[in-house]
C-alpha cells in the first residue's frame, strides 16, 4: 500500500505501525505519490487531506482514472467533513477517517479495502474470462458446424455418385473416400471431446507411470498412422517420480504425438521422437519429428483456435489449441521450433508436484 502525507514524522510513524502487516511504500507529496503509481500497480492508497499545493482529495481523485481499480482511504480532520462527504458521495474515496486515526479504526479500514480491490480484480479476471469462452463459443459453432457437415456431405456425394454407376471397379475407391471422410469427422469429434474434458475437469495430481502413459497414448493412435512405417524413438529419462494431472498431460501428448506422426514427409526417413525429462522440481517433454516442419510466418498462429498451417493433410484445427490451453491449465509453458522441409520440435514444460495436492 502507498501512504502520502507531506509530514515526514506521519510518514515514519504510519510505516512503523502496520509493516509488519502490509508491505508500506511512502511518498511526501501529491506529485511523488502520482509518479510512484505510474510505474506500480498498488491496491491502497492513504492520502492525508491536509497537504500543500493540492489536498488528499484532489490527488485521490486525480488517481482515479489512472488507477481505477485502487482502493482510496482519506485521513482528515473535522472541518473538512463536507469536503470528505463529496468526495464520498461522487466515489471519490473508498473511506475516510478523522485525525488523530486509531490504529485499529486503520487496520480495519485497509482490510476491507483490500478484500474489496482482490474482489473486484478477481470479478474482472472472471469477466475477461467469460468474454474470452463467448467469444470462442461463438467461433467454435460456426466452424464446428461446418468441419461437421464437410464430410457428411462427402459422404453423401461418394453415396450418391455410386449409385449412378454402373461400373463396380470404382467400388474400393469410394469405400475409401468414405473412410477418410469418416476418419476426418473422428478426429473432430475427439477433439470436442477433449475440448470439454479439458475446460470442466479440475486440475487433480496424481502419480503417473510415464511408460504406461505413453504406451496408452501409442496405442489408441490412428491405426492408419501406424501403418507408414514411422521409426518410434524413446528418451525418458526419470530421476523423480512424475506427479501431475494425467488428463491434462495425456491430451497434451496424444495431440502432439498425432500431429508429429499426421505431418510427415512423403519420402525419405519418417521418424519421431518422444523425449522426457523428469527431476523433483520440473518436468520437461518434447516431441520431435522429421517431418514437413511449419513455416516460420505460421508459428504465431498455430496455438489459435481452428488455425490450420497447412493443407497437406488438414485437421480439425482445434488440437493445438487445446494443448496450449492444457499446458497453461497446468501452470506450463509450451515452445514450438520448426523449420520448413525438416521437421519440428515442440516442447512443454512445467511444475512436478511431488506432493500431491500441491
Amino acid at each position: 500500500m502507498l501512504y502520502v502525507d507531506d509530514e515526514r514524522h506521519n510518514l515514519y510513524a504510519f510505516r512503523a505501525s502496520f509493516r509488519n502487516d502490509y508491505q508500506i511504500f511512502i511518498a511526501e507529496s501529491a506529485e511523488e505519490g502520482r509518479a510512484f503509481l505510474a510505474e506500480h500497480e498498488i491496491p491502497v492508497v492513504v492520502a492525508d487531506q491536509r497537504m500543500p499545493k493540492e489536498t488528499g482529495i484532489e490527488f485521490l481523485e486525480s488517481i482515479k482514472k489512472t488507477n481505477p481499480h485502487t482502493m482510496r482511504i482519506l485521513l482528515t480532520g473535522y472541518t473538512d467533513i463536507q469536503a470528505v462527504i463529496s468526495a464520498v458521495n461522487m466515489g471519490n474515496i473508498f473511506r475516510y477517517l478523522q485525525k488523530p486515526w486509531q490504529e485499529e479504526e486503520i487496520r480495519e479500514a485497509i482490510n476491507s479495502a483490500f478484500e474489496v480491490y482482490h474482489t473486484r480484480v478477481q470479478l474482472i479476471e472472471k469477466n475477461i474470462e467469460l468474454e474470452k469462452a463467448y467469444q470462442e463459443l461463438d467461433k467454435f459453432v460456426y466452424s464446428a458446424s461446418h468441419d461437421m457437415r464437410s464430410p457428411l456431405m462427402s459422404i453423401l456425394g461418394i453415396v450418391r455418385l455410386s449409385r449412378m454407376e454402373k461400373d463396380l471397379s470404382n467400388t474400393e475407391k469410394y469405400f475409401d473416400m468414405i473412410e477418410e471422410s469418416v476418419q476426418r469427422m473422428d478426429e473432430f469429434i475427439k477433439n470436442i471431446i477433449g475440448y470439454y474434458r479439458n475446460n470442466r475437469i479440475e486440475v487433480k495430481h496424481t502419480e503417473i507411470d510415464l511408460e504406461l502413459l505413453v504406451e496408452d497414448i501409442l496405442r489408441d493412435l490412428d491405426p492408419k498412422l501406424k501403418l507408414q512405417n514411422i521409426e518410434l524413438r524413446k528418451r525418458l529419462q526419470c530421476t523423480a517420480p512424475l506427479v501431475a494431472d494425467r488428463t491434462k498431460l495425456q491430451i497434451i501428448l496424444t495431440n502432439l504425438i498425432s500431429n508429429a506422426y499426421r505431418y510427415q514427409k512423403q519420402e525419405g526417413a519418417k521418424w519421431v521422437e518422444i523425449r522426457a525429462e523428469i527431476s523433483e522440481q520440473q518436468a520437461a517433454f518434447e516431441v520431435a519429428d522429421g517431418g514437413i516442419g511449419i513455416a516460420t510466418d505460421e508459428l504465431e498462429g498455430i496455438f489459435k483456435m481452428f488455425h490450420r498451417a497447412t493443407n497437406n493433410n488438414p485437421g480439425s484445427g482445434v488440437g493445438l489449441y487445446i494443448t496450449k490451453d492444457a499446458v497453461n491449465r497446468i501452470g506450463g509453458t509450451i515452445e514450438v521450433t520448426s523449420v520448413l522441409g525438416e521437421g519440428s520440435v515442440f516442447r512443454v514444460s512445467f511444475p512436478n508436484k511431488l506432493t500431491i495436492g500441491a
